[in-house]
């Protein structure tokens, strides 16, 4: 399927973006591309460097007539979000993405797509490689780990690069032009607890929480859609009202910044209650699934007979986990005064696991404003302290401030209007652009974001508008022509 990509415009992005599309690269998991990606430079006679921590250098010269540009630094990130489908087999460390054009979009067969940021790197590749293009000194800067932490951001040690500019490609709307971002910094609650038998004269069920479209927690968080482990604590809360269960297992979502589109449960319930439980969870199922039929109208809540378990969770460990699930916020918190469409302020409850004696809950608190990202994340860690977890608050990273003043956003407003008759829209976007880390460690850095649309990042739906893909280019070849002089 891959192979019908290569006679979509441009031809030089596509072909890349193919390559790309047959290198695993979970975060984390980014040994391949690493390589992949320093032997692609060599082999094309430019200057590439590997740092200790992965990221991928690559230099270019300046085109003749151009020397008095300034080094542009363009930036893109070499891992993907790995999320698939519950019933699509695939092993992101071993197989390539099947990805196939759908219409308007290109989207991939059961998982991400990787587009995200495929799109910004092999954009990236197609101006080093190129013979007429007009531009500065080009530096490519190619981190690793954005997704799950931003190591290559965070480790990215200063003097190494020499550019004035940094164009980052990771943002999601063509024809939008952003110049900040928010912060964010995790969340964990760990409760530990000791397995006791199971009931006798009980029965098992597995509850499974599936069909929701999940998304990007940042991005798409504004849209309202179903967390799946809310709506399985929801459940659990509700069912133990009425009937004595036992929470063997459980474990929903898998990515802290990834709304979890599917939760799975395995409770215990006496006999004499098995069938009423049932009909209680097929009537909670209608419930939610009427409340958000408008964002997730495949939500599904499945009840299945199952393995009775040999051990569940102590009860006062389930009433603990259940009450602070209940209570704990997830969703949009505030929105940017000036740009109300725009939350300023957001919490994701991205995972909840058991195991080994642990339940784990991994919260991500997104926010534009330092102070209310750390008072969120102060209200979450006493929330589970109260219920008897402990708490750990880890990975933060800085936000980027805007600057309306910016130079290359000058120019890129300028060169968007003379190509398409109209100035592009400047936003902050509520995600975590490697911006504000990379900004961080070399501060004289004039910086901007832009991109093709994509639709569901960081889900089994995303996808990447074709004619996008083109606009962008063009634009990227127009902005290379007209940056701005040293």
């Amino acid at each position: 399927m891959n192979n019908e990509l290569l006679n979509l415009k441009p031809e030089c992005v596509w072909k890349n973006f193919v390559e790309l599309t047959k290198i695993p690269r979970p975060s984390k998991k980014e040994a391949a591309i690493i390589e992949f990606m320093k032997n692609w430079g060599i082999e094309r006679g430019l200057e590439t460097v590997v740092d200790e921590v992965g990221n991928v250098i690559i230099r270019k010269p300046a085109t003749s007539g151009m020397e008095n540009r300034k080094g542009i630094i363009l930036q893109g990130h070499l891992d993907m979000v790995p999320q698939k489908n519950n019933d699509t087999k695939h092993d992101f460390e071993k197989d390539p993405i099947t990805a196939y054009i759908d219409g308007d979009w290109v989207t991939a067969k059961g998982t991400t797509l990787g587009a995200d940021n495929g799109m910004g790197v092999a954009a990236t590749m197609a101006v080093l490689e190129s013979k007429d293009l007009q531009h500065g000194p080009i530096e490519a800067l190619m981190t690793i780990d954005e997704e799950t932490g931003m190591t290559g951001a965070f480790n990215l040690k200063p003097g190494i690069l020499k550019g004035d500019i940094l164009m980052n490609l990771d943002s999601e709307d063509e024809g939008e032009l952003y110049i900040g971002c928010a912060g964010g910094i995790d969340v964990t609650a760990t409760f530990k607890y000791k397995e006791k038998d199971a009931p006798k004269k009980s029965q098992a069920f597995k509850v499974t929480v599936t069909g929701l479209k999940g998304g990007h927690s940042g991005v798409d968080i504004p849209l309202q859609r179903g967390n799946a482990n809310k709506i399985m604590f929801r459940f659990l809360s509700s069912v133990s009202k009425k009937y004595k269960i036992g929470l063997a297992s459980i474990a929903g979502g898998d990515m802290r910044n990834a709304i979890p589109r599917e939760a799975i449960a395995v409770v215990t319930v006496c006999d004499e209650d098995a069938v009423m439980f049932a009909d209680c969870a097929k009537k909670f199922g209608e419930i939610i699934s009427n409340e958000i039929k408008s964002v997730d109208p495949g939500f599904k809540l499945v009840i299945e007979k199952a393995e009775m378990p040999k051990a569940i969770i102590p009860g006062k460990t389930t009433k603990k986990i259940i009450k602070a699930m209940r209570v704990v916020p997830h969703g949009a918190q505030r929105y940017i005064d000036e740009a109300p469409e725009v939350p300023e302020t957001s919490t994701n409850v991205g995972i909840v696991k058991s195991e080994n004696g642990k339940i784990i809950v991994a919260n991500l608190v997104r926010s534009s404003v330092d102070s209310a990202k750390d008072a969120l994340a102060a209200d979450i860690e006493s929330l589970f302290e109260l219920a008897g977890a402990k708490v750990q608050l880890h990975g933060e990273y800085p936000g980027w401030k805007p600057d309306f003043s910016s130079p290359i956003l000058k120019a890129m407003k300028e060169s968007y209007n003379q190509k398409y008759g109209k100035i592009p829209e400047v936003k902050i976007i509520h995600a975590g652009l490697e911006c504000g880390v990379l900004g961080a460690t070399y501060p004289n850095w004039d910086m901007i974001s832009f991109g093709p649309t994509i639709r569901f990042p960081h889900s089994p739906d995303e996808k990447v508008n074709i004619e996008t893909v083109a606009k962008f280019w063009d634009f990227l070849v127009e902005t290379l022509k007209n940056a701005p002089l040293k």
